[in-house]
Parts: C-alpha cells; structure tokens; sequence
C-alpha cells in the first residue's frame, strides 16, 4: 500500500511541478520581473523545477513498476498503449514522460544546437504539459477529489491566460483622448 501512495504522490508532485515550470518558463518568456529577483536566478529557478518534475515522474513510474497490487512491466512504462488499465490515458503519460525526458537532453546540449532548434524544441514543453494534464485527469486515482480537481483546473486557468497574454502580443495603443 505504502508504494501505491508513493507513486500517486509521486505523480502528483511531478504534474504541480511540471506545472510551475511551464508557467516560470511563460513569465521569462514574457520578460516578467520579479522585484529583487535577477533573471539568471529565475532561469535556475526554472530550470531546477523542471529537473525535480523528471525525478518525481521517475519515481511515480519507478513506484508502479514496484507496486504489487497493480504492477506495471517495464514494457508498460516504455511503449505507450500496452497497458490494460486504461492504455490511451496512461499512453498519455509515458509519452509525455519520454518527450520531456527528450528535451532535457536538448537542454544538456544546449550551446551545441542553434538557438532557433532549441527554442522551437522548446515549445515541445506545451505538449508534454496538456499530455501530462490529460494523463492525471483521465487516469490519476485521485482525478474526482476535489483538490486534483481544484489543482487541474487551476493550472490548466493559469497556463491559459499566461500563454494567451505571451501570443496576443501588447495591447494595441489608442490615441489619446481631447
């Protein structure tokens, strides 16, 4: 039982994490400030976020290949839809699981690759977030608790509206009024 909780918690922390790294990584995209905070502090914050969300999704997969009551092979944490507890939901997981785990190695290698691939690589996170998003709503366990709930909502709220600000562009200037 202690291994069902550690891959729910798990699983949990990787989605609030990988949330706030989405929507650190908005508000730099934005050039946001943050009083007394220097950019490059931001950008470590950002990247540290990003870091711990891969190593809790490590341990949510590494929980459910322990667990004894509804075990995962490796098979079903590596190749999407070979699962038989709801394969298209949990699909959605590892293959967001495997893409961020691609684009951390685009993040390694960084300073080898333009700057153009890395950004448009970069994007890829949006995708990863909306298939980790659907993952935890469609399968997570506790998806009908009110927090999980109050949780999805809020993020997927505020990933909206930071995304919506970043591509609508500045407000278009009026003339003044005589």
């Amino acid at each position: 039982m202690t291994i069902w909780y550690i891959a729910r918690a798990g699983g949990i922390l990787a989605y609030a994490l990988l949330s706030a790294s989405v929507i650190l990584g908005l508000l730099l995209s934005g050039r946001s400030r943050l009083p007394g905070w220097p950019r490059f502090a931001l950008e470590d914050v950002h990247r540290f976020v990003g870091m711990l969300a891969g190593a809790f999704i490590v341990i949510h997969g590494g929980a459910l290949f322990l667990d004894s009551y509804m075990p995962f092979s490796l098979t079903n944490l590596l190749v999407p839809g070979t699962d038989s507890y709801r394969p298209v939901s949990v699909a959605f997981g590892v293959i967001a699981a495997e893409l961020l785990a691609a684009l951390a190695l685009t993040n390694h290698y960084r300073k080898l690759l333009s700057h153009r691939f890395w950004r448009r690589a970069h994007y890829l996170n949006f995708a990863v977030w909306v298939l980790a998003l659907v993952h935890g709503i469609a399968a997570g366990t506790d998806r009908a608790t009110v927090w999980a709930l109050a949780l999805y909502i809020g993020t997927a709220s505020v990933v909206a509206g930071l995304t919506a600000s970043r591509f609508a562009g500045p407000a278009p200037q009026s003339a003044p009024i005589r």
